[in-house]
This record gives structure tokens, sequence and C-alpha cells, in this order.
């Protein structure tokens, strides 16, 4: 009877020995089923972009320019960590912004009357009102002097032109023939939110558009490296000759270019240096680096409250980057990823377009 007893008390004990031995194979064969399949493929789904976008992945970079610059808007150099997102590969075209207003029957900023109360606001203070007949809708046009000028004077190449807007890009006698593929441009950034928005996107932050622009690349000059632009490395729409009355067209274009006809960065964007300036999400601040720089850990910025530059402290301003057609090392060599600058909001030119972001689900 003892023995029988033993004998059903080590059987007993087996049996849930290879039950518990059962449950572990089965557990492990789920955990390695998902580790193998599962895991890939959800991680494959969450990544995939939305057409015309590329993943950009989660990474730390330095932000901004490190050593000797005249740029201190650019200063001082701080390591930032962004989350991925995606992040449109070119930017928006003239083709889908039309499509924008087509679906929603928008009027851009450009295409209405100016609020003399607001834009008097970015003139010198005691600026007579201009008469009726000249306020009327438009934007600023690039107009390339007859002669050489000095470059301390915006003024000799830009002139508001009446009727210049997105359709218009020179003014009302021109139009959009054979630019479907160009970037819009002569958006505001008010104009930029609201596509952003109709296409369930948004603008990118600062720090977005700059570690996107360098593409993996840490700390160098340009998206593609240090070297300069020359005339025999052709990678950019950008002026070459002499600026701002000319330009040697090396690039093939004299304003803008279709999007995405330029080398990818090594995250696959297309046009981050040269062509249009974009706009981002965030308030300009000239000192915006110096108070990211003073966190020990700075973690996808969404930029400052307010706009402050000391040069113009009439108007706040967002954040524009990435040069445009116009730029040239003798003037501002703004296509260097870490050049930035700040434009009133209500803005448009014959230079400034965007891009979209976008977040990836949680």
């Amino acid at each position: 009877m003892v023995a029988g007893k033993s004998s059903g008390k080590v059987t007993k004990n087996m049996a849930q020995r290879i039950q518990w031995k059962w449950v572990k194979l089965w557990t492990l064969g789920i955990v390695s089923f998902v580790l193998a399949y599962a895991l890939p493929f959800w991680l494959k789904q969450s990544s995939a972009a939305p057409a015309g976008m590329c993943l950009i992945p989660s990474g730390v970079f330095v932000m901004g320019t490190p050593g000797e610059t005249p740029h201190k808007n650019e200063q001082p150099a701080h390591r930032v960590e962004v989350t991925a997102f995606w992040l449109d590969l070119n930017e928006v075209s003239n083709a889908r912004f039309r499509a924008f207003v087509d679906a929603t029957g928008y009027v851009t900023t450009a295409e209405k009357v100016p609020d003399w109360k607001e834009l008097s606001q970015q003139l010198p203070p005691g600026t007579p009102m201009p008469p009726p007949d000249r306020l009327v809708p438009g934007s600023m046009v690039f107009t390339p002097p007859a002669e050489a000028v000095p470059t301390d004077n915006a003024a000799k190449w830009w002139t508001w032109t009446p009727g210049a807007n997105w359709r218009h890009p020179e003014g009302p006698s021109s139009d959009l023939a054979g630019r479907d593929h160009h970037p819009v441009v002569h958006v505001s950034w008010f104009d930029a939110s609201a596509y952003a928005r109709w296409a369930g996107k948004r603008l990118p932050t600062e720090a977005e558009w700059e570690y996107a622009a360098r593409g993996g690349l840490e700390s160098k000059r340009f998206i593609w490296g240090d070297e300069s632009p020359s005339e025999t490395t052709i990678n950019l729409n950008i002026w070459q000759g002499r600026f701002p009355d000319k330009n040697d067209l090396l690039d093939g274009w004299a304003r803008t270019s279709p999007v995405g006809i330029f080398p990818a960065n090594g995250y696959g964007v297309r046009d981050m240096a040269g062509n249009v300036w974009e706009w981002c999400a965030d308030w300009y601040r000239a000192d915006a680096y110096q108070q990211q720089a003073a966190g020990k850990r700075v973690i996808n910025p969404i930029g400052p409250a307010d706009s402050w530059d000391p040069n113009d402290l009439r108007v706040a301003k967002r954040v524009t980057r990435g040069g445009s057609f116009l730029c040239h090392d003798s003037y501002c060599e703004s296509y260097r990823p870490g050049a930035r600058r700040g434009t009133p909001p209500d803005t448009g030119m014959s230079h400034i377009g965007f891009r979209c972001a976008q977040s990836l689900p949680r």
C-alpha cells in the first residue's frame, strides 16, 4: 500500500512537470512566432509610408552649425533627439496644391485684398496708407536688375506685383503652363498649414526638417557632404553666376525646377537644398538654439513660444528652411542644412513653398 501511494505521487508529479514543460514550450513557440513573423510584419506595416512620403527614422543629430559662422542664429550647435516620422519626398507641387484648391475652394493669402492694419505692422512707422487702387491682391516677385547692384538692399530685386499668386507666379501675364510639377510658390504659412490639414498631415518642426535634410550625415556643411557646389557638380537648383543680375543657368533653371529631379539624400528625400524655401511649424527666434541648448536633453523640440528677430521687431515670424533658386555663396548660402531664417507668416513670395510631415501612429 505504501509503495502504491508513493508510485501514485510520483506519477502525479511527473504529469505536472510534463504539463508545465508543454506550457513553456507552447509559450516559447508563440513568442518565437511573434519575434520571427508577427513583429516584423507589424513593424513593416507601421513604417510603411503613405503615398509620396518616406520614413525618417528615429535618431540623434547635431542641430545647427558647429565652428565659425557669421550666422549666430545657427548656434550653439547642440544634440537633438527626433522620433521617427514621415516626410513628403518632394515639395508640394502646383498640381497637388490645385487638387486641394479644387476640392475646398480655398483662397490663398496672395489672392485676398491686403489688410492694411496687419500690413502696416511690417512697414516702418509712419508709412502712409497707399491709395485703394494700389491696395490690391498680389505678392512679391523676384525681378532681376539689369546690371550689378549692391546686395545690401533686397528691394533692388524684389517687386510687389499686383495679381501675382500661386496661379500666376510672375504676375497676371504668367501662368502654370508646363509647371504642374514645379513647387507651388506664393503660399503663406497659413496657406501651407491649411493644405497640410486637408491632406491629414502637418508642417514639419524645424528640428525634424533639419534632421531629415541632413540625411544621416553628421555635422556636414551641405546635405551631400562638405564639398561646395561647383560648375561640374550640379546637384541642386541655386543661383550660378553673379547675383542678382547674371544667372549662368548651369543647372538649367532660371527660377523653380520640377520637384524631385536632383539626387535624393541619405533618407530618400529631395530638394532639401535650393529650389524654394520651405515653411516649418515653429515660431522663429534668433536665439532659439540658446534656449534649446540650455536643457540637458532636447527631444522633439517644437520651437519657442513666440517670435523674436532683433533685426525686425515689428512682426512675428515663422521659420523657413532650405534656401531657394536665388541662393548664392556670395549672398546667403542658405542651401546649407544649418541655415535658418524667419518670414512673416502672411507673406508669400516667388521662392517660398513647403512640404508636409506626418506623425507615425502610436
